[in-house]
């Protein structure tokens, strides 16, 4: 093992993914906390959701930061479409919205067998342009977001919405509390993280796969507990590496699991995205900070279909 201020070395892949002038670059700094970041191709910016205090804001390399929506709707995830179109899950609003090119803004889920979505918390698009989120029970323990004592639903799940009908399915509701959800980059493995452990020491804080079947999934199993804290949000690079926010810092993982290193960073990492004309650059959301690193790796980009 070997380490600099910035990175943790525990495996010579890892030091070729990271290279050697692996300086972090911080962005940004007050944010309330940072979370959905997602870099935004059509507009070259990456956004990044800071949910208390109820807005988006955006980094590019030539604007520097500016407020991209607000009020946001107290924005979480953020991801984008085939289409360049920003989809975006509201803990405040509890809905799942979609950017339209216009700027206008499209429901594209609110319920589920008639009751209300309890807290959307982290989204991703298949190639198909379906659209899987998350849905734990978060916004239900901040009384500030008025949401009431009890969650129309009568558990934590997975969705997956239909692309053109907008037909809400169920994945599974088999999580205590389900959060970052990627794809691997050919789609047949959907990973999903798990929470639980932020309340309860002995509750869950792992990533789990499942096998990819069109709209449906199998085989769920244990992908890889996570330390220290819990697995926020992730994305996959080209290779199939999974990059995980967590306690420390980002913590990458092969697909097999095994843990390759880690981007240490000065405060709890929440979420994070590839990004720049190349994709290679990993922007990272940690509670008040942006962060960003090069890396001689790319972010997955969907399949073609």
């Amino acid at each position: 093992m070997t380490a600099n201020n910035n990175v943790e070395i525990l495996d010579d892949e890892f030091q070729r993914i990271v290279g050697t002038n692996n300086e972090l670059t911080q962005l940004a700094d007050s944010l309330a906390f940072a979370e959905g970041v997602c870099w935004v191709p059509e507009k070259n910016r990456v956004i990044v959701s800071d949910i208390p205090n109820n807005r988006i804001i955006s980094w590019g390399e030539n604007e520097g930061l500016s407020i991209y929506r607000e009020p946001s709707g107290c924005a979480n995830g953020n991801t984008v479409d085939r289409e360049g179109r920003v989809i975006s899950c509201l803990t405040k609003e509890r809905i799942v919205i979609r950017e339209e090119h216009d700027g206008t803004m499209t429901t594209v889920a609110d319920s589920y067998n008639g009751g209300k979505l309890t807290s959307p918390n982290d989204v991703a698009v298949k190639s198909d342009g379906s659209i899987w989120f998350t849905d734990p029970d978060y916004g239900f323990l901040h009384p500030e977001l008025g949401h009431g004592e009890k969650p129309e639903q009568d558990r934590n799940r997975v969705f997956r919405v239909d692309g053109e009908t907008f037909n809400v399915s169920l994945v599974s509701e088999d999580f205590d509390k389900p959060n970052g959800i990627t794809f691997s980059p050919d789609e047949s493995i959907l990973y999903v993280g798990d929470t639980g452990r932020t309340h309860g020491e002995f509750r869950a804080h792992n990533l789990r796969a499942f096998d990819v079947e069109n709209s449906k999934v199998t085989n769920p199993r244990l992908f890889v507990d996570v330390e220290p804290y819990v697995p926020d949000g992730f994305r996959t690079d080209v290779e199939g590496n999974v990059w995980v926010a967590v306690g420390d810092g980002v913590h990458c993982y092969n697909q097999d699991g095994e843990l390759l290193g880690k981007i240490l960073t000065p405060e709890v990492a929440a979420n994070l995205s590839f990004g720049m004309s190349d994709n290679q650059t990993l922007f990272i959301g940690a509670t008040s900070s942006i962060w960003s690193i090069k890396l001689n790796t790319a972010g997955s980009i969907r399949p073609s279909i």
